[in-house]
């Protein structure tokens, strides 16, 4: 793992590379009782030719400064700290899965670790890293519980960083539709419940909407919508082939209903660093089930034809040294 530490009279000191183990921080420390924390998850792909990269890795590194500057935490060099993470996965490459789908994933934290109970900044900090060799996350379809009682995000408040102290107040309620027989949270806001998330991934709609358009659509980055790096690549993509429209807006539940009930509803996903895509089958909303189509011609099919597509393309590009930050 790696660790840098920080203080404010004496600045960063050098990073340090160490076999992976428990980190001694006072019981004081505002990580601790504070949640005076961010983090960040990414992934490195070894290519067919053994090279071994870090896919949109700058992407990761502005968001963690984002969150950071939220919570008070010190700047740190952002091109410097990466090539720390390089060095880390160098000296641990071997871990690097070579099955397609698979990867390293590389987990940055940042935390603050002064130990002062005054409610503060804290002018001591960590960055640390580890490392966990994963496979796919989701390798089926999931089933969805909308949400219109409880909120994970809201205007004004901090939806849009990656904070430790967003995830844990979600986890009663996740838990409490999976022991329904759900799968996920689609998190809904306000009273139009507007479709925002699902679980801790950005959520995306392909349909035809009321224009009589082909459209892959999503929540737009308005402060309540994490900026995924994942979100972002698939909206490239999906811009850059054309062949139907693509949006970042608003969009309700009872619209969504409207479609499935229209039948305008193609395929509706899940996407993040983790899980990359995950197709949805099926969405509880206001005690009535509502069935989303996968792929009409495949009963069996884990993904839709849009979102089969869409992770494999990313998938093929995400290994490749071009686009992406090779080791050296």
């Amino acid at each position: 793992m790696l660790c840098i530490k920080y203080t404010e009279d004496n600045g960063w000191e050098a990073p340090e590379i160490k076999p992976y183990g428990p980190l001694q921080i006072d019981p004081a420390a505002f990580v601790l009782n504070y949640s005076v924390e961010t983090f960040e998850g990414m992934k490195a792909f070894r290519a067919e030719d053994g090279t071994i990269n870090l896919f949109r890795p700058e992407k990761n590194m502005q968001r963690l400064a984002t969150s950071s500057q939220r919570i008070m935490l010190p700047e740190f060099d952002q091109e410097q700290f990466l090539q720390c993470i390089k060095e880390l996965v160098k000296v641990d490459q071997r871990f690097v899965p070579d099955e397609y789908g698979y990867s390293l994933y590389v987990r940055p934290n940042f935390i603050g670790t002064e130990p002062n109970l005054n409610l503060t900044y804290s002018r001591e900090a960590m960055l640390y890293v580890y490392l966990s060799p994963v496979g796919p996350y989701f390798p089926r379809t999931v089933k969805l519980y909308a949400n219109s009682k409880l909120v994970r995000a809201w205007p004004g408040g901090v939806g849009n960083f990656k904070l430790g102290g967003n995830y844990a107040p979600a986890l009663k309620p996740a838990m409490d539709v999976v022991a329904k027989g759900y799968d996920q949270i689609l998190w809904l806001l306000g009273d139009d419940h507007y479709v925002t998330e699902v679980g801790t991934m950005n959520f995306f709609i392909f349909w035809i909407n009321d224009d009589g358009e082909k459209e892959l659509v999503t929540a737009p980055l308005d402060g309540i919508i994490l900026p995924g790096v994942t979100r972002d690549s698939l909206l490239s993509l999906a811009r850059q082939w054309g062949e139907f429209k693509v949006s970042e807006r608003k969009i309700t539940m009872p619209e969504v209903v409207r479609a499935i009930e229209d039948g305008r509803m193609l395929e509706a996903f899940g996407a993040g660093t983790a899980c990359v895509v995950c197709s949805v089958s099926e969405v509880c909303y206001e005690d009535n089930e509502y069935k989303i189509p996968v792929d009409p011609s495949n009963p069996d099919a884990v993904f839709g034809p849009l979102t089969r597509r869409l992770r494999n393309e990313l998938l093929d590009i995400q290994p490749l040294v071009v686009g992406c930050a090779g080791l050296e």
